[in-house]
């Protein structure tokens, strides 16, 4: 059966259609087209018109000319619009006119880059020019280094090798920095939070740097639709940036269908878990055929979904490689095994985390399943992208699970389809991430008396601060680095703690190997010992966790049950930034410290996904030091309602604001969290904390205190929207107990009267 015929077969089935809660079809789009520019070498043109490209989209040829008119630009456009020539032709243009020009492209992962480059490198090689691109990553042999610093036209790395592995040692790439004209930057978006606090500071310090060698290179970045992708390149780059948004690339017919799973208990309003709802949809693709995407939001739940689709494909002799597994925490060989697998069409299905949303060439997919919302409507669409990628008919299920979040899109489909993408959020200035990015600078290059790095006017402030630790010494009108160690190598991009631990197999004692790896964070949860650590399907038993040494050893087990553990978290006030009384419902921002701890962990069988008992996780407690807001409930409700009545609508609230948020922040509802406490210690009244789940914080709480009064009407709205009696999983959450919704909804009332 191919896809059209499966799409039909899905009309005609009633079981699946009761559960669907819009279809939308989105007819195919034509091409706008318009010529190449006089400007682009005729050598290029030939190139194109041998390729079959007979004329440029509009939305390539409008990048093309704000870049020959000296402009720094971002391009936005869906996935697989051709947003790689709006780079490649200006770079290779320029490098043709010019053989000493040179150009630094940045990805933010080395999947991207590679499958990039190869793009570049079969233009260059249908040129027959002398132009030289190299990939410098942490796979680059020590012997090609050398040549590539001398030689490069195009350097093509990450963000992380240009931190740690090309701007302190700047001295060897004088040729590329005195002549360096472009710095391209893809897939912008994909740096919010951490990740793109960190990039941006990066940026600083390498216009620093090219300053330094008397050059000024244009910014030519490219992004998946977002609603602030002019705010984020600027941000990002320091320079204001001309937006291209006018897509001329044509695409095929897209099935977008929203699917609600059936309520199996009415009273309770519990649906069926979008888990075995997914994977029966995922088994119907890959008996027929369809070569599938099927999108997790965690790596327990892939790894679950794996081992369903492999015992569905196993044969006598095998066969079970037809469907993969792709997260993070793989190791890159075996990432790039599974990539070429499945441009090859040897994959039938892939089950992945968002580690495949961004534009790596994964082939000819036609079927994409999403197992819950991803949490913004950027990445949904990012997702739906990776299917129907050479313009034929695709089809997206989106599979929702109980959480408020699911059930407010699946049942506002206008809400999903009528509002713009979300903001992408990045705080460069957050005083952990900026001083770490501030001492590298310092280690790069001497600061001179008066110097404003990234234009702050607290540097002397902070160059004072590094003096008086001597980490710098200031001789005549310069600040130099006088510290022993090498700044760049405590810092991690991607996260605020650079401690990752290495997940060894030994199994086979005489043969003990690496499999993955886990940020210091994510491991109480999935690597304490007993654990049950799941890689490609395959399960393993932790049988020990080296805190110290940052080493989980595992060995292969066969049992049929996972394990998945339960967070403990307190938090403390340490100071206030802003408050407002008068404001209903009262709010305040500031500064906590948030501990949590893992107490015990759960044994759940696979199938019935039933409990099956639990043990005890000691582990050492975690502490953080991050933003957050906070609000007061009004006066008198500890009068009118009993602790517990109290304590199931804060529940219920806070159930709901975590899954609110993320609406109108770019961010998974992982990268915040709310608390609330019935008698708060601090305030001394019943009190609810949204914080930043990132040391420091990226600014999401800021946000969150200047929308005011907005997510609680949100949550009063969709409380009333809900069918339910007494409140369920889909309003105020599993754990608030009957009647919380009755006593939220006056609560709500009370916080929002003027």
């Amino acid at each position: 059966m191919n896809l059209a015929q499966y799409i039909d077969a899905l009309k005609k089935n009633p079981a699946f259609m009761q559960n669907v809660t819009h279809w939308r079809e989105m007819p195919a789009r034509a091409a706008k087209y318009a010529d190449f520019p006089d400007s682009l070498d005729a050598r290029i043109q030939a190139v194109l018109r041998e390729r079959g490209i007979q004329k440029l989209y509009s939305h390539q040829r409008h990048a093309l000319d704000a870049v020959e008119a000296g402009k720094d630009i971002v391009v936005v456009t869906p996935t697989a619009s051709g947003k790689t020539l709006c780079y490649n032709l200006p770079v290779l243009n320029a490098i043709l006119r010019d053989p000493d020009a040179r150009a630094l492209y940045l990805f933010p992962t080395k999947a991207l880059s590679s499958d990039q480059v190869a793009e570049l490198y079969g233009m260059v090689e249908r040129l027959g020019a002398d132009i030289k691109a190299y990939t410098y990553d942490g796979d680059t042999p020590a012997s090609a280094r050398r040549a590539i610093r001398q030689a490069g036209h195009v350097v093509v790395t990450n963000p992380d090798m240009l931190h740690s592995g090309v701007l302190p040692h700047h001295t060897k790439w004088v040729k590329l920095f005195e002549n360096l004209k472009y710095v391209v930057i893809d897939e912008i978006h994909a740096y919010r939070g951490i990740f793109g606090s960190n990039l941006a500071n990066v940026i600083r310090r390498l216009r620093r740097i090219c300053a330094f060698y008397g050059a000024n290179p244009q910014f030519i970045c490219c992004s998946a639709t977002i609603n602030n992708p002019k705010e984020l390149s600027e941000i990002m780059t320091g320079k204001p940036m001309e937006l291209v948004d006018d897509n001329g690339a044509p695409a095929g017919v897209r099935h977008v269908v929203f699917y609600n799973p059936p309520v199996v208990n009415r009273q309770l309003g519990i649906r069926a878990g979008s888990i075995p709802e997914t994977r029966r949809l995922a088994e119907g693709l890959v008996k027929n055929g369809i070569q599938s995407i099927i999108f997790a939001r965690s790596r327990l739940v892939v790894e679950v979904l794996v081992r369903y689709l492999k015992e569905l494909v196993k044969e006598p002799l095998g066969g079970a490689g037809k469907v993969r597994g792709y997260r993070g925490g793989y190791l890159p060989t075996l990432r790039r095994e599974i990539e070429r697998e499945l441009r090859a069409g040897n994959i039938t299905a892939v089950v992945s985390t968002n580690a495949l949303e961004l534009g790596i060439d994964i082939g000819q997919l036609e079927a994409c399943v999403l197992c819950g919302y991803p949490g913004t409507i950027a990445s949904t669409w990012q997702q739906a992208g990776r299917a129907g990628r050479r313009n034929s008919e695709s089809l997206m299920i989106l599979v929702a699970s109980s959480s408020p979040l699911d059930q407010y899109i699946v049942n506002h489909p206008g809400y999903f389809f009528g509002q713009s993408p979300e903001n992408a959020l990045v705080n460069p200035d957050n005083l952990y991430i900026l001083l770490n990015h501030f001492k590298c600078a310092a280690y790069e290059l001497p600061f001179e008396e008066g110097e404003r790095y990234g234009g702050l006017e607290s540097t002397p402030e902070l160059l004072e601060y590094l003096c008086d630790q001597n980490i710098l010494h200031k001789v005549g009108k310069r600040y130099h680095w006088m510290a022993e160690e090498f700044p760049q190598a405590g810092i991690s991009l991607r996260s605020a703690s650079d401690q990752n631990f290495l997940i060894i197999d030994i199994t086979d004692p005489k043969h003990h190997r690496v499999i993955g790896e886990m940020d210091r964070f994510t491991v109480p949860m999935l690597l304490h010992q007993y654990a049950i650590y799941m890689h490609e399907g395959q399960q393993y038993q932790v049988e020990q966790l080296d805190f110290d040494d940052k080493k989980a050893y595992i060995r292969k087990v066969d049992v049929d049950y996972y394990t998945d553990a339960d967070l403990n978290t307190s938090m403390k006030v340490l100071d206030v930034f802003d408050e407002d009384e008068k404001s209903r419902p009262m709010r305040y921002r500031g500064e906590v410290l948030v501990s949590s701890m893992v107490p015990l962990f759960k044994k759940i069988k696979f199938d019935t996904h039933e409990n099956l008992g639990w043990g005890p996780v000691t582990l050492p407690e975690l502490e953080m030091h991050t933003t957050a807001c906070w609000w007061t409930l009004p006066d008198g409700l500890e009068n009118d309602y009993s602790r517990d009545e109290l304590q199931g609508a804060m529940i219920g609230l806070a159930n709901m604001l975590q899954n609110l948020a993320p609406l109108y922040l770019m961010c998974s509802p992982r990268d915040l969290s709310v608390v609330y406490h019935v008698k708060d210690p601090f305030t001394q009244k019943p009190t609810l904390y949204l914080y930043d789940c990132c040391p420091g914080g990226v600014g999401l709480s800021d946000r969150v205190y200047e929308m005011k009064e907005e997510l609680f009407r949100q949550a009063l709205e969709m409380l009333d929207e809900c069918p339910c009696q007494e409140g369920c999983p889909s309003c105020v959450g599993a754990e608030a107990g009957p009647g919380a919704k009755g006593v939220l909804r006056v609560v709500l009332k009370r916080m929002l009267e003027p």
